[in-house]
Parts: structure tokens; C-alpha cells; sequence
């Protein structure tokens, strides 16, 4: 089976195959026997519940428990639902559970039976910081009276906070703090300076976008390097006045760009007539196709903001400012240029993990999420985890409404902002959401315009967005944002202290509107999902146009030439209505083929960092070097004190390792970045990483060991060990930073996107 068949096979699979959850019986039954032990554990003092929580060994008595001690911390009795959901965290499933049905008490719950269980410490990943300490200051109450400690990480914890919080029971932590602590850990030279213990439960928050949209993220250490070269901020001024069209061509796609032989001629006379093929040419080849790549492709308040002097990169599947995140391959410094700013130094990598590999480590993984359903196939497939559909306390009586189709964006933005107006002239609150940052601010201005005040939360004001959530259901509020998924705050009808909830409540409830759709279903959802909490009336909506992105990149061939629509611009045609919910399909479908195709490639350097990990542990724990260094340099060995030579075998080995470890992923990831040409000439990208990737791995390891013993005959160590004296001194500054999805992916990625769109248009 060729390519393009395996491709059309695992699209057509994807986009048919329906996703089977958990059945919730074996849970259900339980329901009984824990309402039954409430009268019971009401009358024990605080003391007594104490000692019974420490006493709990199954689900029964820990859900029961668990419920006892949220209501005398918190007066919240946890509805039947959240124990249902409790007990699918504690059988390791992920629970889906709608917005607003308590998630947070329902981990807290789970976190607690997990430790009492033997599953401990236990890790609450969360999406960041905000989160991170806000749930663990919150549940702080019912862990004290179940007997157990809990702790917060953030990214200003010093690492003596961060090492105290690890060695609480359970500690509320984001993803990414906890990888770099992982990746930290990983190269101390003095095991008392992890700040880790064992990494044995996850219970990941938002687990679809964690496991699923921020699986193939790097969380990356890097160290300070000698020699910092930037050729991208000079090649930004020699792209900067270049022309569309003449000079360059931008794909349909949008994600790729081209020199015309016009524009590549202006360049090359710049740079005083050379050759940019020229094989002496390569780095300033890649430099110029980064700064062109940057100068037509990225938007400013779009793809980035700038803010503070520097570049900061929005995430698009939350709409806010993805912490610590850079552009890998220069195009960061690109960027920079371009908005005239100086460079940030990438350093070099001194180790870096996926998302979905650090997950990988836990003994034990759940999570919970909103939206588990449609991810349901890649969470068993990347994670071995099944989705477990729990149920609202009460019924869901929100109204969604089909989707309103409109011929152009003009059209469609009058009458997002008249259908707004209406609803806020009667006081009804409405939320919108936006794709970008520039649309939300478009949309305020329009709003304003028109009379309509609005608070706007986007990746520029991040900071508050929690105070600006929480008010998005007050009577005639009108909120504009970015995409919902994540933000973690209740919209509650009539504000945060539901003063005017009555009023709202015979107005409708929150009114939803999405202002196109997004590439993920999902992140549609969870939007929706704002609207009809806990049995609330609501109401959703989205304005869709047909210039929208979504359905021009991958439905543009779908539409008919001349759908039917009224004279308003509304679009009334079924070929439509498919091919628009046909376009987020192929979005979703294409993402999760680069998903697994990127994954693929990485499980290969994830068993080698495993193997390497194992290595280096037994240089760090044992007396290994030292053994070593008296078989292979016996002469020398022997005339050194035993503890010397503990010290500089053990320091002199595991700088080594790390060393080779850094230098053999810089040469994995030109291997990868220029595989794909290999398929041009028919052969398997994949088959020939690995032949690459393999014997290069094995090569580090007799590296480690020549090295070690070569630099240890070549040093002094007559008057003890003293590093400088090896040259083997560590970098002298290390920092942390999470590689951003290159948006237009690696030239692998867009090959396989462009079949995926090919095979769609097809079906």
C-alpha cells in the first residue's frame, strides 16, 4: 500500500469510526452504599473523620468520606455525578464532564483516593499557574480534614518551594512547570538537588488539550553557548520592502511562501550578487527563507502580540499568551526582527521532552475535560485511556440554534453586531467568542460603534481574566474573547454574586455567540458550554462566513458556485451546511495525522532518553565511574584516594553523557527537518530517520565511556577534584521554554496536510 492509501485509509477511519465510552454501571451501583454511610460520618467529630479517611481502602468509603469532609470544609455536598466521576478518575479512565459540574472538587475527591489507595504523590496537572495555585488554595480545607497535605507550583517558586510542594501528597501544578522540573532533575550532579519524587499519579485537567492539542509540544532546557551568531535580523531588512505577487508567492494555504525568480534576483543583489544555491550559502539561504516566511505569513495579533519589547505567542486553541513559548528554527528571531525588536537567544538544547512523553511517565494517568468524546481515538490510541461520559446533575435545556451562514465577512459582522445589539437592549448578557485577537478588538470597535459597551478578554489582557469571566453573566453584559477553552472560571447568571439572576433568567440566560467556527469541534463546544450551567437556561449560536479560513482552506472546492441565500446575505443551502461542518472535519482529521506522524518520530528518541536516563541514574547513584576508570585507567585509578576518584569519575562521566545527549539531539533534529526530501525519492522519511537516528545513539554510548576516561588521565587531581581543572564546567546560565508548533509546520508536516486536503476533496 502506498502512501497516499495509507493516508486516505487512516482519514477515512478517523473521520467514520465513533468513539465507544465506560460504562458508568459498576459505578452507579456504589451510589447506595456511600449515601448510606452519610448519616454515619455526620455525626464524627473532625478528628474522628480524620481517622476514618485515613482508614478508607475502596471506593465506597472513600467517595463517602471525600463527600463528608467537602461539605464541612466547603458546605458543597458533591452531587452524585462527581462521585461518579471520582470514582472514573480513580479506575484511571478520563471523565467528561460538562462545564460547571464541579471538576475541581471531583479531582480533589479522586486525588485523595488515590493516595490512600498507594497511588501517591499525586500530581494535578493543570492548564497554568492561575489555575494551579487557585484549585490547590481551594481545596486546601477538604485535604487538611482527610489528613492530607497539598502544595502549589508556579513558575516564580523558588526550587526550595518547589521541592517542599513536591513532597506534599498532592501537588496542583501546571504541565509545563512539572516537565521542566522533570527535565531539571534529569541533570543534577547531586541527587539532594531534584526537587521531584517519583512521578506516580496524573490527574490532568483539561485533558484534551493537554493530551491531545499540546501533545507534541517540546518543553526545552537550554544553557547559554559561547557564540550567539544572528544572521536572521539582517536578512528581516533585506525582505522587508518585497512586494506579493512579484517578489514572493503566498501558498492558498496560507502556510508556505515562495521567492519568484524576481525577488530571489533583488536578494542576491543585495547581498553584492552571490549565489544563494550555492552549497557555501546555506545558512543565509535559511535565514532569508525564515526572515520571507515571517515578513508574509505571521500576523501581528493574530498569530503573536507585542507587548514589554517582546514577542509573544498566542495560543491559538486558548486565545491567550502561551507562557515561555518560542518558534523553533529562527523563525522566533525572525519575528523579533521584523517588529524591530533585538533577539532573544535560543541557546543550545540541553534536553527537551514532549508533552505527550513526560505524560508517559506516570505510573498512573486520568484527567477530565468538558469535551473527551470527539479525541476519544487518540486518547486510546497515544495514552491507553478510555473516555467515561458522566452525566449532568441536571438536565441541559440550553437552546443551540443551527449555525447562521453568511456569503461574505461584511454581511456577517453586521448582523453578529445587530443580533448583539438586540440582545444586550434587552439586558440580556451575551458572550462572544472570536478566533484571534485582532477579530475580538474589530469586534469591540464595531460594537461601540453601534453604542454596544463591551469588556474584551484576549491574550492582551490575560491577566484579568478571571474577574472579567466571572462578570460575563451580569445583566446587559456584553463580553468579547478569544477562545473559552481553559479559562476555568463559572459564568454565573446575574453576575458573580447573582444579584440580578431572576432577571437574567427570564431574559434567557447567556446568550452564546461564536463568531466562526474554529479548526477543533471541541474548542466550539467548549464555548457553547458556557451557557446552560447546572440546568440554566442558555442559548448558543455561531455566524459563520463562507471567506472564513476554515472553510476556504478545506471546503472551498465543496461549495456550490451559487448557493441559495436571502437578499440579507443568509445562506440557505444544505451543500453549504455540509461542506462547512465537512471543512472542521478535514481540520481535525489533518491535525491528527500530523499528530501521529510527529509522534512516530519521536517514540524513537523517547526510548533512547529512556535508556540514557536509566544510565545516567546509575552514574549518579552508584559507584559506577569509579569502577570503570579502575578497569580502563588501572595505573592512574589506583594512585587517587578513593573518594576523589568517586567524585571526578561520577563528574566527569555524567558531564559527558550530557554533553553527548545535547549534541546527539541537535544532530536528530537536522536528520528530521531535512528527511522528508528522502520521499522525493520514494523512500520511507520514517525508515530512513531511523537508520540515521539508531547507530547514531550508539554511538554515544562508547562516547561517554572514551571521553570519560580521556579527560580523566588528562587531569590533575594530585590535590583533589576540582572541575574547572577538567574544562568539564556546565553552562552558566540555563533557562526554560516550550517550542511553538512552527505554523506552517515542517516541510513533512504540509506534505501530509496537502494529501489529507487532496483525499477529502476526493471523497
Amino acid at each position: 500500500m502506498g502512501v497516499s492509501q495509507r493516508l486516505k485509509s487512516r482519514f477515512r477511519k478517523f473521520l467514520q469510526r465513533p468513539g465507544t465510552t465506560v460504562d458508568l454501571a459498576p459505578f452507579r451501583k456504589r451510589l447506595g452504599a456511600i449515601e448510606a454511610r452519610e448519616d454515619a460520618l455526620r455525626e464524627l467529630d473532625d478528628e474522628a473523620l480524620t481517622v476514618a479517611a485515613a482508614e478508607a481502602s475502596d471506593y465506597t468509603e472513600l467517595c463517602a468520606v471525600g463527600r463528608e469532609a467537602a461539605w464541612r470544609a466547603l458546605e458543597q455536598r458533591p452531587y452524585d455525578v462527581q462521585l461518579l466521576g471520582a470514582m472514573a478518575l480513580l479506575s484511571g479512565k478520563v471523565a467528561e464532564m460538562a462545564t460547571g459540574e464541579g471538576k475541581t472538587l471531583t479531582a480533589a475527591i479522586a486525588a485523595y483516593g488515590h493516595v490512600r489507595l498507594g497511588n501517591g504523590p499525586v500530581h494535578v496537572l493543570t492548564v497554568n499557574d492561575y489555575l494551579a495555585r487557585r484549585d490547590a488554595e481551594w481545596m486546601e480545607p477538604v485535604y487538611k480534614l482527610l489528613g492530607l497535605t497539598v502544595a502549589w507550583v508556579t513558575e516564580a517558586s523558588t526550587p526550595a518551594e518547589r521541592r517542599e510542594a513536591y513532597l506534599a501528597d498532592i501537588t496542583y501544578v501546571s504541565v509545563s512547570e512539572a516537565g521542566f522540573d522533570y527535565l531539571r532533575d534529569q541533570l543534577v550532579t547531586d541527587i539532594a538537588d531534584r526537587v521531584q519524587r517519583d512521578l506516580a499519579t496524573a490527574i490532568v485537567d483539561e485533558a484534551d488539550s493537554i493530551l491531545i492539542d499540546e501533545a507534541r509540544v517540546p518543553m526545552v532546557l537550554a544553557g547559554s553557548t559561547a557564540d550567539e551568531s544572528d544572521p536572521v535580523h539582517e536578512s528581516a531588512e533585506l525582505v522587508r520592502d518585497l512586494r506579493n505577487g512579484k517578489d514572493y508567492e503566498v501558498a492558498e494555504d496560507g502556510r508556505s511562501v515562495a521567492f519568484t525568480e524576481t525577488g530571489l534576483k533583488r536578494i542576491e543583489e543585495k547581498l553584492g550578487g552571490i549565489d544563494l544555491y550555492a552549497d557555501d550559502q546555506v545558512e543565509q539561504l535559511s535565514a532569508v527563507n525564515v526572515a520571507l516566511h515571517a515578513r508574509a505569513l505571521l500576523r501581528r495579533d493574530v498569530d503573536y502580540i507585542v507587548r514589554n519589547g517582546g514577542v509573544e505567542l498566542i495560543d491559538e486553541m486558548r486565545g491567550r499568551v502561551a507562557q515561555r513559548r518560542r518558534w523553533p528554527d529562527g523563525l522566533q528571531a525572525a519575528v523579533e526582527a521584523k517588529e524591530g525588536l533585538s533577539a532573544t537567544a535560543e541557546g543550545e538544547v540541553l534536553d527537551t521532552i514532549t508533552v505527550q512523553a513526560f505524560i508517559a511517565l506516570y505510573r498512573t494517568v486520568c484527567g477530565m475535560t468538558a469535551t473527551a468524546v470527539h479525541v476519544g481515538e487518540q486518547l486510546r490510541e497515544y495514552f491507553k485511556l478510555e473516555v467515561a461520559v458522566i452525566p449532568s446533575n441536571t438536565e441541559n435545556i440550553r437552546e443551540d440554534d443551527d449555525d447562521r451562514i453568511y456569503s461574505a465577512h461584511d454581511t456577517r459582522d453586521e448582523a453578529l453586531v445587530e443580533e448583539i445589539k438586540i440582545a444586550h437592549e434587552k439586558g440580556r448578557p451575551v458572550l462572544v467568542g472570536t478566533l484571534d485577537v485582532k477579530a475580538s478588538e474589530l469586534l469591540a470597535k464595531q460594537l461601540a460603534a453601534a453604542g454596544v459597551p463591551a469588556n474584551v478578554l484576549n491574550a492582551k489582557n490575560d491577566a484579568e481574566e478571571a474577574s472579567i469571566i466571572a462578570e460575563a453573566g451580569a445583566l446587559g453584559a456584553v463580553t468579547v474573547s478569544t477562545q473559552m477553552a481553559g479559562r476555568g472560571v463559572d459564568i454565573r447568571l446575574g453576575g458573580s454574586d447573582e444579584k440580578d439572576r431572576e432577571k437574567v433568567v427570564e431574559l434567557g440566560g447567556l446568550y452564546v455567540i461564536g463568531a466562526g467556527r474554529h479548526d477543533s469541534r471541541r474548542v466550539d463546544d467548549q464555548l457553547r458550554g458556557r451557557a446552560g450551567r447546572q440546568g440554566d437556561p442558555g442559548r448558543s449560536v455561531f455566524f459563520v462566513s463562507l471567506e472564513d479560513e476554515l472553510v476556504t482552506r478545506h471546503a472551498g472546492d465543496a461549495l456550490p458556485r451559487s448557493p441559495r441565500m436571502d437578499i440579507d446575505g443568509v445562506v440557505h443551502d444544505d451543500q453549504v451546511e455540509y461542506a462547512v461542518e465537512h471543512a472542521q472535519r478535514v481540520a481535525e482529521g489533518v491535525n491528527h495525522e500530523i499528530h501521529r506522524n510527529t509522534w512516530r518520530y519521536s517514540v524513537v528518541i523517547e526510548q533512547q532518553r529512556v535508556a540514557l536516563a536509566e544510565r545516567r541514574e546509575r552514574l549518579l547513584t552508584s559507584e559506577v565511574a569509579a569502577i570503570m576508570l579502575l578497569e580502563r585507567s588501572p595505573e592512574k585509578a589506583k594512585e587517587i584516594d578513593e573518594d576523589v576518584l568517586s567524585d571526578a569519575g561520577r563528574a566527569i562521566a555524567l558531564y559527558h553523557l550530557d554533553r553527548l545527549w545535547a549534541e546527539h539531539l541537535a544532530e536528530l533534529n537536522e536528520v528530521r527537518e531535512g528527511v522528508h526530501l528522502r520521499a522525493l525519492g520514494k523512500l520511507d522519511p520514517l525508515d530512513e530517520f531511523h537508520r540515521a537516528a539508531v547507530p547514531a545513539f550508539q554511538k554515544v554510548f562508547t562516547e561517554i565511556e572514551s571521553r570519560t576516561i580521556e579527560t580523566f588521565e588528562e587531569t590533575d587531581l594530585s590535590d583533589g577534584w576540582q572541575p574547572d581543572r577538567a574544562e568539564i564546567v556546565r553552562p552558566s546560565a540555563t533557562w526554560t521554554y516550550l517550542v511553538h508548533d512552527n505554523p506552517f509546520g515542517s516541510e513533512l508536516d504540509r506534505l501530509i496536510a496537502a494529501v489529507g486536503r487532496r483525499l477529502s476533496a476526493g471523497n
